[in-house]
């Protein structure tokens, strides 16, 4: 029996993956395509999103949500036995996509597709890493060492390593395709610096593409043919490297989320300029979920990375369902004041 290939799309908070998976949803060229989803936090935003692109080729029965963790924290307890439930049906797939939380490492994923009846009914197609060209260019994740020396002379906190940075590096080292994505928010310049940036990132040296609002043609993410498993020896992370020897478990305790539940949203314009003042005074690295517009028969959705918030309405409230305002909050566990946080955004 041929062995059924997954595409695992990794990236950090904000990259555009969901985007980039709905478009590809949408233009798969007929290929039935399922859908694992691991999302950080109680409220899953992605899987709706998702669910709402009408896509004949992947359906809502085809689209699994893993919100118990952390996808790579939880292979054993979670994906290996959804993963097992999904090659049971009758109706296979022709190809499974799985996109990872923003905070996992692609390297413990990958691996489990080595496990005993996995193994011979998958094989990984390929990793692909989405990746925020604006932020790269900004300096967020870029290895430059002047400048963190510079940080360093005026903040004494940051002379231990950031846990953001090796996770982007990790997932870059697990990657097969980078995608360079908001390339449309950066000139030629900034895009070459962005190119240099990842390459100085990782040893390895994927493949790049450049992308505008995760349009990559499903031809290009689908059927690179790796059998990134097989390789995964190659791809270690830091923590990985640190402990290799050890019994250790990776976890995410530096990272927090939270859910707030809003009144209907009268005015989104001026709702979202509120939330980009909240999110830079109390230095929330992502935040998204849905409104309810009074007067709109749609779900509005909100996705915000750093200060840059969209807001766009994707399908109609279905009939029943509870019209409602609710929002995931993402950042630091140390730098958050959920309680400061949760009162400014009620009192938009």
């Amino acid at each position: 029996m041929q062995k059924i290939p997954a595409t695992v799309i990794t990236g950090f908070l904000g990259a555009g993956k969901t985007t980039m998976i709905r478009n590809l949803l949408s233009n798969a060229g007929g290929k039935k395509i399922a859908l694992i989803i691991n999302e950080f936090g109680d409220l899953g935003v992605d899987g709706e999103v998702l669910k709402g692109c009408g896509a004949e080729n992947c359906t809502e029965d085809d689209i699994i949500e893993l919100n118990n963790g952390c996808i790579c924290c939880t292979v054993a307890d979670d994906f290996i036995p959804t993963m097992e439930k999904l090659l049971e049906r009758a109706n296979r797939p022709d190809h499974i996509v799985i996109e990872t939380s923003g905070l996992a490492l692609p390297q413990p994923l990958v691996a489990a597709f080595n496990w005993p009846g996995i193994k011979t009914r998958v094989t990984v197609d390929g990793v692909v890493t989405v990746v925020d060209s604006a932020a790269v260019a900004a300096g967020r994740f870029a290895d430059d060492h002047d400048a963190i020396d510079a940080q360093r002379a005026e903040d004494e906190g940051l002379d231990h390593e950031s846990p953001l940075e090796e996770l982007f590096e990790d997932q870059l080292t697990a990657a097969d395709l980078v995608i360079l994505n908001k390339a449309d928010l950066l000139d030629a310049a900034g895009l070459e610096a962005v190119r240099d940036a990842i390459s100085n990132a990782t040893a390895r040296k994927p493949k790049m593409v450049v992308s505008r609002g995760g349009d990559v043609p499903a031809s290009v993410l689908l059927g690179l043919g790796v059998g990134t498993e097989d390789d995964i020896e190659n791809r270690k992370s830091h923590h990985e490297l640190e402990h290799e020897g050890a019994p250790h478990d990776h976890d995410h305790d530096e990272f927090e989320s939270f859910v707030v539940d809003y009144g209907p949203v009268a005015d989104p314009a001026t709702f979202a300029d509120a939330l980009k003042g909240i999110i830079e005074t109390h230095d929330i690295l992502r935040l998204k979920g849905f409104a309810d517009v009074p007067g709109k028969p749609m779900r509005l959705v909100i996705q915000a990375v750093g200060n840059r918030i969209e807001t766009y309405f994707d399908r109609p409230w279905k009939p029943g369902e509870v019209r409602a305002t609710k929002l995931v909050v993402i950042g630091l566990h140390d730098e958050m004041d959920d309680a400061a946080i949760i009162e400014a955004i009620k009192g938009i």
